[in-house]
C-alpha cells in the first residue's frame, strides 16, 4: 500500500485538508447564522406538507440523506437529481422546493430557473452568497465561501448543518446532532483501509443512512478514478449480490434505527461473499463476525450522519491516496458544472 509523505502530497488532497479542517466549526457558523431564513422555509414545509429536493452529484447525496428526515416529520419528501426533473419534470405547484447547489453556478440549476421561474415557495441552499442561486431565490447560505477543493467534504457537512436549521425549526431536537459537530472522534481507520487494499471497486450501502453511502461513493469515484457506486440496501439485494466476492469492497452504513436489523443482515450476507466489508455503525447492536466495525456512539438521523461522515471522508481520502498519484486533482471534471 503506497501512501504520500505530507512533503509529497497531492496538491488536490492538500485542498481537501484544509476544507475538512474547518467545516466543523464552519457547520456550526452556519446554523446559528441561517435561524432566520430557515424559519422562512420552515414556515414554507408546515404550509405545503410537500417538498421537492432538488440537486446534482454531492447536493443531491445530501438531499437523499435528509428525505426521510422531512418525511419522519409528516412531510411528503421526495428527492430528485435536478437533471432528472429537467426532463420529466413533477409539478411543483403547491411544493415547497429546496434547489441545493455548493456553488449556485451550475449549469442546471440556471436552466431550471431560467425555465420554470421558481416559485413562491423556492428556496435556496448554497456556499456562496454572490453565486446566480442566492441571486435568484431566497437562500441559506452556508458559512465559510465557496468549496476549492474537487471533491465535496465541507460542502455536504455545512449543507446538512442548514438542514439541521429547518429541521430543528419544525420541531426536530438538534442537541445529538450539534453535540456531534462539537466533538468530532478521531476513529482509527487503518484497519478499513487495510481490508480494502486489494478490492477493485467498492460498493457502499444503507437504509436510512443511504444518502450518506450514496455521497460516500461519488467521492471515492471522484478521487480514485476506480467505478465506485451505491445501491441503496433493498436493491443490492435484488440481484446485484452476484457481483460480491473477494475484489469488491462493502461499505455499510447502521444506524439506530428501525432499519438497522437489515443493515446487519446484508453485512453477514456479504461477509459471506468472502467480500472485505467495512461496516460503519451507530447502532447499538452487536459486531458482525468478519466485518471491519467502526464504531460510534448510538445514534440516528443527522447526529449519526455528523458522527461517520468525516470518518468516512478520511477512509475515502485515503483509499485514493493508494490508487492515484495525483489524487484530488480532476483530469475530466471541474469543480463547478457549467455543461450539461
Amino acid at each position: 500500500m503506497k501512501m504520500t509523505t505530507e512533503r509529497n502530497r497531492p496538491a488536490g488532497l492538500a485542498a481537501i485538508d484544509r476544507e475538512m479542517a474547518r467545516q466543523h466549526a464552519d457547520a456550526i457558523a452556519s446554523y446559528e447564522a441561517t435561524a432566520p431564513m430557515a424559519a422562512t422555509a420552515a414556515a414554507s414545509l408546515e404550509k405545503t406538507g410537500r417538498l421537492l429536493l432538488l440537486g446534482m452529484g454531492g447536493s443531491h447525496a445530501v438531499n437523499r440523506a435528509v428525505e426521510p428526515l422531512y418525511r419522519a416529520l409528516g412531510i411528503e419528501a421526495i428527492a430528485l437529481p435536478l437533471s432528472e426533473q429537467l426532463g420529466q419534470p413533477l409539478p411543483i405547484a403547491g411544493r415547497t422546493v429546496f434547489v441545493t447547489s455548493q456553488s449556485g453556478e451550475s449549469a442546471e440549476v440556471v436552466r431550471w430557473f431560467n425555465e420554470t421561474g421558481g416559485t413562491e415557495e423556492t428556496f435556496g441552499l448554497t456556499l456562496e452568497a454572490s453565486s446566480f442561486l442566492a441571486r435568484t431565490a431566497p437562500s441559506l447560505v452556508g458559512s465559510g465561501g465557496t468549496e476549492l477543493a474537487f471533491a465535496a467534504t465541507r460542502s455536504l457537512t455545512v449543507t446538512f448543518a442548514l438542514h439541521l436549521a429547518i429541521l430543528s425549526t419544525l420541531g426536530e431536537d438538534p442537541a445529538a446532532a450539534l453535540a456531534a459537530l462539537k466533538t468530532p472522534g478521531g476513529h482509527d481507520i487503518s484497519a478499513a483501509l487495510a481490508a480494502l487494499e486489494t478490492v477493485s471497486t467498492v460498493v457502499t450501502s444503507g437504509r436510512r443512512l443511504q444518502g450518506v453511502a450514496e455521497a460516500l461513493a461519488l467521492g471515492l469515484t471522484e478521487l480514485s478514478r476506480r467505478p465506485c457506486f451505491s445501491l441503496e440496501g433493498g436493491q443490492l439485494r435484488h440481484g446485484p449480490m452476484e457481483m460480491l466476492g473477494p475484489e469488491i469492497g462493502v461499505v455499510l452504513f447502521r444506524g439506530l434505527d428501525e432499519t438497522s436489523g437489515l443493515v446487519t443482515a446484508m453485512a453477514v450476507s456479504a461477509v459471506e461473499t468472502r467480500a472485505p466489508v467495512i461496516l460503519f455503525d451507530a447502532s447499538s447492536e452487536a459486531p458482525v463476525a468478519g466485518a471491519v466495525t467502526i464504531r460510534f456512539a448510538p445514534a440516528s438521523g443527522l447526529a449519526a450522519v455528523f458522527a461517520m461522515l468525516p470518518v468516512a471522508q478520511r477512509l475515502m481520502i485515503a483509499f485514493a491516496e493508494t490508487r492515484v498519484e495525483n489524487a484530488g486533482t480532476p483530469v475530466r471534471s471541474t469543480k463547478i458544472t457549467r455543461s450539461e
